[in-house]
């Protein structure tokens, strides 16, 4: 069985107010959008491949980074936190939320534990605002 990386969430929306939405979570908590990759529009442009709505949004709450930047520098290859948004084919919209816990759990350092704790209780508050 495979163990989730995230939080899921399935919106009856557009696919832009998913985005919008997500992104004013994501900020309450916060959380800026620091990266936006469309991999529609990138998939089309590279291999001239139709593919759903898809963006992949890198979320950072710069206090929690900081923190675990200066326990870890090298942690700074696991940030920032991953957020997907997707339409499926039923057009409801799945959003995906990196799970720090998941994420910050490869590396040993007793101390990014409270900061990956404290980062997932926002992003399960993130994901239970948007159900």
């Amino acid at each position: 069985m495979q163990q989730s990386l995230g939080f899921d969430v399935y919106l009856n929306s557009s696919y832009d107010e998913a985005i919008t939405a997500v992104t004013a979570e994501l900020q309450k908590e916060g959380f800026g959008v620091l990266t936006e990759i469309d991999v529609k529009a990138t998939l089309k442009k590279k291999l001239d491949v139709d593919f759903r709505p898809y963006k992949i949004l890198g979320a950072c709450n710069p206090t929690l980074a900081h923190q675990a930047l200066s326990l870890v520098p090298e942690v700074g290859l696991l940030l920032p936190c991953n957020v997907t948004v997707a339409q499926e084919e039923d057009g409801r919209i799945h959003i995906s939320i990196i799970n720090p816990q998941q994420m910050l759990g490869v590396v040993e350092h007793p101390d990014l534990e409270a900061i990956a704790c404290d980062a997932e209780e926002r992003l399960k508050r993130v994901a239970a605002a948007l159900s």
